[in-house]
C-alpha cells in the first residue's frame, strides 16, 4: 500500500452529519416507544459524548422528556467540568440535577474494611475510581425507575472496542445511541449540531481521579486508536500490516489491539454453564 493510498482521518470523518443526527435521534425515538416509558435520563459530564447523546435526545423526543444529571466528585471533577455540563443543559432547556457523589463516595470508604487512603499513585486509585463510575449509575437507575425513563448511554465505539469504560459502572444502561460512532466522529458530530467548541473538542476524561485524561492514561491519542480501530474492523486488515496502512507505529497497534483482547469479557455476556449439564439430569429423572 502506496503513502497515497494510506487510510487517514479524513476517511473516519468524512460523514453527513445532519442526516446522522437524524438517523440516530429516530432510532432513540423509536427505542423509547418500544419500550413504553417518559423519556430519556442523562449522565452530563461537560465531555463531548454525553453532550453529543444529550443532543440527539433532545432532538428525539424534544427537552421536556429528557432528564440530565450532573454527579461531579468535588474532590476530583474540575469545576469547569461541572459548568460546562449545566451551560449545556440550560442551553438546551433541559431539567437537571447536580448531584455531588463526594460525600456517597466517603460513605462507602469508611465502610470497607481494606480500604487504603487514595492518593494520585496509591492502590486503591483504580478500584475507588470505578466505585465512583457506579454511584453514578445507581443514581441514574434511581431517576429512571422514579420517573419511568430509559438511562441513554454515552460511550462510543473507540471506547466500547478498547474497553475504556467500568463495568456495571458507565458500562451499565440500556440503550447506547453513539456506540457506532469513533471518537473522532463524535467530535464532529457535537459540532455539527451546535455543542460548543470547548465541550466537542475538549480533552476526554471519565474524571475517575484527580488529573485524569482518557489519552493521558491511554498513553496514545484517540486520531491514532480510531485509525487503528477503523483499519481492523471496518477494512479488514490484518493487525501487523496496519502500520503500512495508516502510517500509525506498530508499537501503537499493538497497545490497541491489546487492550482489545483483555476488554473482551467487557462486551460479552456473562458466562454461565450450559444449560444442557442440568436439563440432561433432569431428563435422566423422568
Amino acid at each position: 500500500m502506496t503513502v497515497q493510498e494510506r487510510i487517514t482521518l479524513d476517511d473516519i470523518t468524512r460523514l453527513d452529519y445532519d442526516r446522522l443526527s437524524r438517523e440516530l435521534s429516530s432510532w432513540i425515538r423509536d427505542r423509547v416507544e418500544e419500550a413504553g416509558v417518559e423519556g430519556i435520563v442523562v449522565g452530563v459530564s461537560g465531555g463531548v459524548d454525553s453532550a453529543t447523546t444529550l443532543a440527539l435526545s433532545v432532538k428525539a423526543l424534544g427537552r421536556e422528556r429528557v432528564l440530565g444529571l450532573v454527579m461531579p466528585d468535588s474532590t476530583v471533577t474540575p469545576r469547569e467540568d461541572v459548568e460546562d455540563a449545566k451551560s449545556l443543559l440550560e442551553s438546551l432547556g433541559v431539567v437537571y440535577h447536580v448531584i455531588d457523589i463526594a460525600p456517597i463516595v466517603d460513605v462507602y470508604k469508611g465502610a470497607i474494611p481494606i480500604y487504603e487512603d487514595e492518593d494520585e499513585d496509591g492502590p486503591d486509585r483504580i478500584p475507588v475510581g470505578n466505585l465512583r463510575a457506579r454511584i453514578r449509575m445507581s443514581l441514574l437507575y434511581y431517576y429512571a425507575n422514579k420517573k419511568r425513563l430509559l438511562v441513554a448511554g454515552t460511550g462510543d465505539r473507540s471506547e466500547i472496542l478498547i474497553g475504556y469504560f467500568t463495568k456495571w459502572g458507565d458500562g451499565a444502561v440500556d440503550i447506547l445511541p453513539i456506540a457506532v460512532l469513533y471518537k473522532t466522529q463524535v467530535r464532529r458530530l457535537a459540532a455539527s449540531m451546535g455543542v460548543p467548541e470547548r465541550i466537542a473538542f475538549k480533552p476526554s476524561s471519565p474524571r475517575l481521579w484527580r488529573g485524569q485524561t482518557a489519552e493521558g492514561e491511554l498513553g496514545v491519542s484517540y486520531e491514532q486508536i480510531d485509525l487503528v480501530l477503523h483499519a481492523v474492523f471496518d477494512r479488514g486488515i490484518p493487525p501487523e500490516q496496519v502500520p503500512d496502512a495508516t502510517g500509525v507505529p506498530g508499537s501503537v497497534v499493538e497497545a490497541v489491539m491489546r487492550r482489545y483482547n483483555e476488554s473482551k469479557h467487557k462486551r460479552e455476556p456473562i458466562p454461565q454453564p450450559p444449560l444442557e449439564l442440568v436439563q440432561a439430569m433432569m431428563r435422566g429423572n423422568a
